[in-house]
């Protein structure tokens, strides 16, 4: 199997309810033609030779191009790629994006997940075929820039690291005496991430004149940015700053070309306009009326923070790397949006009042951008609450994070899912303030096991009791995986045991009941390497079987992603059955990943 094949096949067949007649019939084309062979060379090489091979395009026009990507997802970044979509045109127009050899510049895409906005132009341009386009975030093209895709560079997660890529690869380039430019497309939020500053300076006291940066200018992150993007600030570091009309591919076209000739560093700003962060699928009103409202449970913690308070009286400062909406704070918590910095949010805890209850909410694996603040902040700063969004969707990226955070000085990390177990937590800081407590707050809507951790957020409680004597089997589970294992247990009645802590402090007849079992799995939406069932198996010397992620997160939407990493209720059904000794097939994943969930458990 090709590897073209191997990335479209399923997700564009799994796809083809949501496409178009035409969209349906250009797709079968193009899958039989892979299917007839001859596809064996590299990933990109093997786009152009089929988009060549089924020559049709269905659309002209690149920006619809882009909403259908989205329509077929349901999900991603639309808006932001429409705001960059001028931008990507004036560097097809001006080679930065080649076919074959080198473009006249190098060009590093800081603004990560605008690769579907390159997808859309190299559709139109006839170097794309349609099939991948209808894979978006669904197990086939990813929506950040992957050198495998025809990129320069790779993104995982991290904002602001393109622009530190774009100034390794220019002084990598003056250092050679290379006579070469390099073009780094970045967005205004993006420049509000520390590193880019640091980059900004370096690449200023280095005289690298051969940095380019093209900023959309949209004067937003995810959130409005507290003030435009300073040109005073750019110019203190490049020799030249220049601003056009970002919405005009041509204008855009003309100023970076004659940048390219220009013997100085320089920064082109292009004024744009964006929309919604996230993409939104269009719902007729009896579709939606007839679904009932559920939001995500990390959205929920606006309303858990401002029943805290109302209880206790304390007060909050809350901050938030551009991510309100995310977790429910408008009209629940007065936050400080300190836009796309994780590292400020963690420094402007240091000298609060030591009574004042501080929140820092952002992005799970955004932390890993700054783990000195913020072990700066868990050894000098009382009473803090930091809040870890956990989405693990379209973006990727380390598959650690919460094991991570877990391992910081005077640290301990809950993951709840009700809101009597969140709400617990936060009395626990409350007796606990000179432990940081961190609160993985999961974005997968799911409904609530039917009993939680409440009473004791340090332990565990038996969703499934053991019953009378000893249990031979049993499966202990960390947060959100013990509503995925609960749902696959409705009907085999394996006892349960859930934890909200990931390092649970079990109490002596829970250990005896699970010391005694002949057949132990713990179950973690984590990597299991230092994560929670080796913090069990190696404190309470458990014999147990760990089940978790045991590769990087890849990018694709929740469902696709339980199952690529074994977490799919059929997977998890067989796993327990195996456990048991039950009948039953083991599942395969449905996106064509390698494995199961039976693969993925050790002892």
């Amino acid at each position: 199997m090709s590897a073209l094949h191997a990335l479209v096949q399923r997700p564009a067949t799994a796809a083809a309810p949501r496409l178009t007649e035409p969209e349906r019939a250009v797709v079968r084309r193009e899958l039989d033609e892979l299917a007839d062979g001859g596809y064996t060379g590299p990933l990109l090489e093997s786009l152009r030779k089929l988009a060549s091979a089924v020559p049709e395009r269905l659309y002209d026009d690149s920006a619809r191009v882009l909403l259908r990507m989205h329509e077929i997802a349901g999900s991603g970044n639309h808006q932001s790629n429409v705001s960059s979509l001028p931008l990507v045109r004036a560097c097809f127009d001006l080679g930065l994006v080649p076919e074959d050899g080198p473009g006249p510049a190098e060009l590093i895409v800081g603004r990560g997940h605008i690769a579907p906005a390159f997808y859309a132009e190299h559709y139109v341009r006839g170097t794309f075929p349609f099939a991948p386009l209808a894979t978006l975030h669904q197990g086939g093209l990813t929506g950040v820039v992957h050198q495998d895709l025809g990129f320069t560079n790779t993104m995982r997660y991290s904002l602001g690291v393109g622009v530190a890529q774009a100034v390794s690869l220019a002084w990598e380039l003056a250092r050679r005496g290379e006579d070469r430019k390099v073009v780094c497309l970045a967005g205004d939020g993006e420049l509000q991430e520390g590193v880019a500053f640091e980059c900004l300076r370096f690449a200023h006291e280095a005289d690298l004149t051969n940095l380019i940066l093209v900023v959309d200018a949209n004067d937003k992150g995810i959130e409005p940015l507290r003030k435009p993007l300073s040109r005073t600030y750019l110019a203190s570091y490049l020799d030249r700053v220049e601003e056009v009309d970002g919405l005009d591919a041509g204008t855009v076209r003309d100023a970076l070309g004659a940048l390219l000739t220009a013997p100085t560093s320089a920064a082109l700003v292009c004024r744009t306009r964006k929309g919604d962060h996230s993409f939104k699928p269009a719902t007729t009103a009896p579709a939606a009326a007839a679904r009932p409202a559920k939001v995500s449970f990390a959205h929920t913690s606006g309303a858990a923070l401002a029943a805290y308070q109302e209880r206790t009286g304390r007060e909050l400062a809350v901050f938030t790397a551009d991510m309100a909406a995310r977790f429910g704070f408008r009209d629940k918590v007065p936050y400080t949006n300190t836009g796309l910095a994780e590292t400020l949010s963690l420094g402007l805890t240091l000298s609060l009042p030591a009574e004042t209850v501080k929140v820092v909410a952002t992005d799970a694996m955004y932390y890993m951008d700054s783990l000195s603040m913020l072990t700066e902040a868990t050894t000098s700063v009382r009473n803090l609450l930091v809040l870890a969004g956990r989405s693990w969707g379209a973006w990727g990226g380390a598959h650690n994070a919460t094991n991570l955070l877990g391992q910081l000085l005077h640290t301990r990390v809950y993951e709840p899912v009700t809101a009597a177990e969140f709400a617990a937590c936060l009395d626990r800081l409350d007796r606990h303030p000179d432990t940081t407590h961190v609160i993985s707050t999961v974005d997968a809507k799911f409904d609530p096991p039917p009993a939680d951790c409440a009473g004791d957020v340090d332990g565990g409680t038996w969703l499934t009791p053991p019953g009378e004597g000893r249990p031979r089997t049993a499966v202990v589970t960390f947060g959100y995986a013990g509503v995925l294992v609960a749902e696959a247990n409705r009907d085999l009645g394996v006892p349960h045991l859930h934890c909200a802590a990931l390092d649970p402090d079990l109490d002596p007849d829970t250990l005896s009941q699970l010391a005694a079992c002949e057949q132990l799995l713990t179950v973690e939406y984590n990597g299991v390497h230092g994560g929670f069932g080796e913090r069990l198996r190696t404190k309470y010397l458990l014999p147990a079987q760990v089940h978790g992620v045991r590769q990087d997160i890849a990018n694709r939407v929740h469902d696709r992603q339980l199952r690529l990493h074994g977490m799919g209720p059929e997977q998890l059904d067989a796993l327990l059955r195996g456990l048991t000794g039950r009948p039953g097939d083991a599942a395969t994943p449905p996106d064509g990943s390698e494995g199961g969930a039976r693969a993925t458990a050790h002892a």
